[in-house]
C-alpha cells in the first residue's frame, strides 16, 4: 500500500451478539484459516497477530430494551476502541477480523480518536448491503448490527458505552456504497444528516471507478484518513454466501477487487474491518477465501501476481 505502514496487526472480534443468529464469532478463525496473514507476509508486510478480544459483559451497562445484548456489545466496543487506537498510534495498520457489524461502533470509535489526535479528519468508506443507521428506537429488531453508522456518528443513543464526549464521525464523511436494503426510518436519518450513500443503481449507472475516484478526491482534498469497513453482505450471494444477512444484486468479484485496488493506489486508507462472516453458513471456506482475497488487493496484490489454481 503507497504511502502506508508497512505494519500491520491482525485482531480478532469474535462477535456475533450484535446480530440475530450465531456463527460470526467463528469469523475470526475461518480468516485465519483461510491465510489472511500468509497473504499480507508474502507481499512483504510485518504482520503481527494480537489475537482475539477477550471481554466479559459489562455490568455497568444497562439492559437495554431495544438494543439487544448491549453490555457484550458495549464490551467489545470499549476493547475495541481502545486497542485500534494503540495500535494506530503505534504507527501499525489495524486489521479487525470480525465478528458481526456492531465491532465498527469500537473500530471506528478508536480510529476517529487517532484521527484527532493526528489534527486530521476520518472518512469511513461502508462497503455493505445495509445502511446500518438504525437507532434503539428505529431498529426494528433490537440488532445492534444495525446500529453503529449512526452510533459513532453520535446518533444512536446507547449512554455510558464510550464516553460522549469522545470524538465523532462526520456523517457528510460518510460513503456507504453497495445499498440495497435501507429500513424507511433509517431513510429518512440518512438524508437528514447527509450520509453519502451510492446504492447498487448507482454503481450500475455509474460504475465503482467513478465512484471511487469521487470519494477519495474528496478524502485527499481534506487530508483525511479513510477507514474501510467491508462486510460480506457487500458481495453479491453467488460470490461469497458466508453471511446471515444475504441480499441479492450485490457487487461482483471483479467490481470489489477493484475498489481494493484503487484504495491500495490511493494511499489514503488507515485501518480496515472484515465483518459479518458466518463459517457456518459457507461454502467450504469460499467466503473466507474471498475476504482474504480482497485483503490482498487493498494492500498491493497484482493480477500478475494471483497465484495460478491448478486446473
Amino acid at each position: 500500500m503507497q504511502a502506508q505502514t508497512r505494519s500491520v496487526t491482525l485482531i480478532g472480534a469474535p462477535l456475533e451478539e450484535g446480530s440475530g443468529r450465531r456463527g460470526a464469532a467463528m469469523g475470526p478463525a475461518a480468516l485465519r484459516i483461510a491465510g489472511v496473514d500468509r497473504a499480507l507476509t508474502d507481499l512483504g508486510y510485518d504482520v503481527a497477530d494480537a489475537g482475539d478480544v477477550q471481554v466479559v459483559p459489562a455490568r455497568d451497562l444497562p439492559n437495554h430494551p431495544k438494543a439487544h445484548h448491549l453490555r457484550t456489545v458495549g464490551a467489545f466496543t470499549r476493547a475495541l476502541e481502545a486497542g485500534v487506537y494503540e495500535i494506530a498510534a503505534e504507527g501499525r495498520f489495524p486489521i479487525i477480523l470480525g465478528g458481526d457489524h456492531s465491532l465498527s461502533m469500537g473500530t471506528v470509535s478508536g480510529m476517529a480518536r487517532y484521527a484527532a489526535t493526528q489534527k486530521r479528519p476520518l472518512f469511513v468508506l461502508w462497503l455493505d448491503a445495509h445502511s446500518d443507521f438504525n437507532t434503539p428506537e428505529t431498529s426494528p429488531s433490537g440488532n445492534i448490527h444495525g446500529m453503529p453508522v449512526a452510533y459513532y456518528c453520535g446518533q444512536a443513543d446507547l449512554p455510558d458505552v464510550l464516553p460522549r464526549d469522545r470524538p465523532l464521525v462526520d456523517p457528510r464523511n460518510v460513503f456507504q456504497v453497495g445499498i440495497r436494503s435501507v429500513d424507511a426510518p433509517e431513510r429518512e436519518l440518512i438524508q437528514k444528516h447527509g450520509v453519502n450513500v451510492f446504492d447498487m443503481r448507482s454503481i450500475d449507472e455509474m460504475g465503482v471507478a467513478a465512484i471511487m475516484r469521487d470519494i477519495l478526491g474528496k478524502v485527499e482534498a481534506a487530508n483525511g484518513l479513510l477507514h474501510v469497513s467491508l462486510d460480506v453482505d457487500f458481495l453479491d450471494p453467488d460470490v461469497a454466501p458466508g453471511v446471515g444477512t444475504t441480499v441479492p444484486g450485490g457487487a461482483t468479484f471483479r467490481e470489489a477487487h477493484l475498489i481494493m485496488e484503487m484504495l491500495c493506489d490511493s494511499g489514503l486508507v488507515s485501518a480496515l474491518d472484515l465483518v459479518e462472516l458466518n463459517p457456518f453458513l459457507d461454502d467450504r471456506g469460499k467466503s473466507a477465501r474471498v475476504l482474504v482475497e480482497l485483503t490482498a488487493s487493498l494492500f498491493g496484490r497484482r493480477i500478475f501476481d494471483r497465484p495460478t489454481r491448478a486446473a
